[in-house]
């Protein structure tokens, strides 16, 4: 148990900034085990974001209390996913070969493609929960985050690691994890959806998991697998699609 915990609170450590005890580190093995715990992650940080839009809620109008919400998970998790988006955004916008594609997703800075598709998707993220009914936005958000890391964890599943970085922290996380890992991971990144009113929202299941077919068709074509930060482009746009879903779903029932 013990061991387990410890696995767990790596996950922790290395996708978020929640503080963890000083016996827990980045150690390799830990961290490749930690992928089983991904989608738990998600719940983590989903919970404090919906916690933070139901407390806020209660002084500040709906679209104020998403924009801390939306504040808050990105501050957890130090902008990870969104940093890993935002890179891919720059390599398949600017790059034309594979080696040219990495070399633009490991530079630090920040360029046009990049900026621009940070800016579109918090802006979709924000718009499409606040259509959202506001008593739904807390466990929608919980369930976006924990479904959105699931899906996540699929793309490493099917697609091979290629990025070739001796030392890299990333890629005992990001190079490969089993079919046992991966149905752990289906079992917290779904768990949420069973607290909604109805069965019909398994159907927004799939728009997100169709969003990354099409991205990983895309590594697939451009780098012949995926990196690290590719698999946090999925977390997001995953993300985006499944809020955009429930609001659909909830036009039609």
């Amino acid at each position: 148990m013990k061991k387990e915990i410890q696995i767990f609170l790596t996950a922790i450590m290395f996708f978020t900034r929640i503080p963890c005890p000083k016996w827990v580190d980045h150690d390799p093995e830990y961290l490749k085990k930690s992928a089983k715990y991904f989608s738990l992650v998600g719940l983590v940080v989903g919970s404090i974001g919906a916690l933070i839009y139901y407390a806020a809620s209660f002084v500040f109008s709906t679209e104020i209390s998403i924009l801390l919400s939306m504040v808050s998970t990105i501050y957890v998790t130090g902008a990870f996913h969104e940093d890993g988006f935002a890179d891919v955004c720059d390599g398949l916008g600017g790059g034309w070969t594979k080696e040219k594609i990495l070399l633009i997703m490991k530079d630090s800075r920040l360029g046009t493609y990049g900026v621009s598709g940070l800016v579109l998707i918090l802006a979709i993220k924000f718009s499409a929960l606040r259509e959202i009914h506001p008593y739904l936005i807390p466990l929608t958000i919980i369930s976006g985050h924990s479904v959105s890391r699931f899906i996540a964890t699929t793309l490493i599943y099917t697609h091979p690691y290629v990025r070739d970085t001796a030392g890299s922290k990333a890629k005992p996380a990001a190079k490969s994890i089993s079919i046992g890992m991966l149905s752990i991971n289906a079992f917290f990144g779904l768990l949420p959806l069973f607290f909604f009113k109805t069965p019909l929202i398994l159907l927004v299941i799939l728009p997100p998991y169709l969003a990354k077919v099409y991205l990983g068709r895309k590594f697939k074509k451009w780098l012949g697998g995926q990196t690290g930060d590719c698999a946090g482009a999925v977390q997001q746009l995953c993300e985006v699609v499944f809020y955009l879903s429930v609001l659909v779903l909830w036009k039609f029932i």
